[in-house]
């Protein structure tokens, strides 16, 4: 029974998170915010912070040294160990960013310095910031006649724009990473300083288009996890992300038994994940372990002469080896064994499972997956 209450509380406080109130998030934002869904999801995965006292401040400006962290954090590679040297005046090794503009560098995301300096405490401008973001990934070439004309077209202050930032100015613009604040429209404003809100909306997209077609040295550390298991059918994989889409055949192993004599409908069930979840090339979507959380939807007791048996289960919560929290929603009906004319005609199978028993739900959503990290995109 204890154990029962514990699962509750446990499936019930992870709902509760998944519903909190939205404008609890930062208490100077709320979901009407243009930035709020870039800024909520980039906070949850640790590349943006807000301040000690509860907020964000959307509207201040970035150091280029902040940037620069933010930017290799989205990319999944603050861990990533280099040896690039740094060519500044005035970025020491001892500066708390060295390792990171290091990366930068490394990563084709910046030149290096040859001398000149980095002005780490100057704010990053949106010119800057946005070339950061195109030299993340792979982009087609275009002439600078093609550039000019979608800047003349994109931009009423386009005469503004320096000349080396003609380029990036254009990709930006066709790969739709170009960052405009309600308000501002048709505006690049080059040299105006990138406020946070600005600045996630802009890692959100570079992210997002990096997956598909990251840079040649971010291809080379961006590789896909693979493992042995079991092979799930319909996955789509689109650069780094694996899409199981709503439907597919999900293999569960309960750690609660459940019985249509016993159990109720709102019970808890824990399972797991019995194998590792993969694909057909053989990419890890899903880690063996992983923690699933469900509730008993609906009860058919057993009766003799009348009806057999039948349960139906909803998984709700799945919780990675990496304690990352999302919704997992898949529905499965539990059917007696009914075998032989004697059985069918009584009536009266009982459901029954047993101890770690393996079943296969059915997916009611689809589930987005980053293949580097194992990071479920909800």
């Amino acid at each position: 029974m204890f154990k029962k209450i514990l699962q509750g509380l446990i499936v019930f406080s992870l709902l509760c998170v998944f519903n909190a109130p939205a404008n609890a998030f930062y208490t100077d934002m709320n979901e009407s915010h243009w930035c709020y869904q870039s800024i909520k999801f980039l906070t949850e995965i640790g590349v943006l912070v807000g301040y000690p006292d509860g907020t964000y401040k959307p509207d201040i400006p970035v150091s280029r040294a902040e940037f620069a962290s933010m930017v290799i954090k989205s990319l999944g590679q603050e861990n990533t160990t280099v040896t690039q040297p740094i060519d500044y005046g005035d970025i020491e090794p001892d500066f708390w960013g060295y390792n990171i503009i290091q990366k930068a560098v490394y990563f084709d995301l910046i030149p290096n310095g040859r001398g000149a300096d980095f002005r780490p405490y100057d704010p990053v401008t949106r010119a800057e910031a946005i070339s950061i973001a195109v030299n993340a990934l792979t982009t087609s070439n275009i002439s600078e006649q093609r550039a000019q004309s979608v800047i003349e077209k994109s931009y009423e202050d386009y005469t503004q724009l320096p000349a080396w930032f003609l380029m990036a100015a254009a990709k930006s613009q066709l790969l739709d990473l170009d960052v405009i604040e309600p308000g501002r429209e048709g505006k690049m404003e080059p040299n105006r300083p990138m406020n946070r809100a600005e600045v996630a909306a802009l890692l959100y997209k570079m992210m997002q288009e990096a997956k598909l077609n990251p840079n040649a040295k971010l291809a080379e550390n961006m590789q896909k996890r693979t493992a042995e298991g079991y092979i799930l059918d319909g996955v789509r994989v689109q650069g780094s992300i694996g899409v199981i889409p709503a439907g597919a055949i999900f293999p569960i192993q309960l750690e609660t038994v459940v019985g249509s004599q016993f159990s109720n409908t709102a019970d808890i069930y824990t399972a797991k994940v019995p194998k590792n979840i993969v694909t057909k090339e053989g990419y890890l979507l899903v880690e063996q372990g992983s923690d699933l959380k469900g509730q008993i939807k609906y009860v058919q007791r057993a009766k003799r002469f009348k009806q057999n048996g039948e349960i139906i289960i909803k998984n709700e919560v799945l919780v990675t080896p990496a304690d990352q929290a999302v919704m997992l929603y898949g529905v499965a009906t539990l059917d007696p064994q009914v075998n032989g004319f004697w059985a069918k005609l009584f009536k009266n199978k009982k459901v029954l499972t047993k101890p770690n028993e393996i079943i296969n739900i059915r997916l009611l959503g689809p589930l987005k997956i980053d293949l580097t990290n194992g990071y479920i995109y909800e």
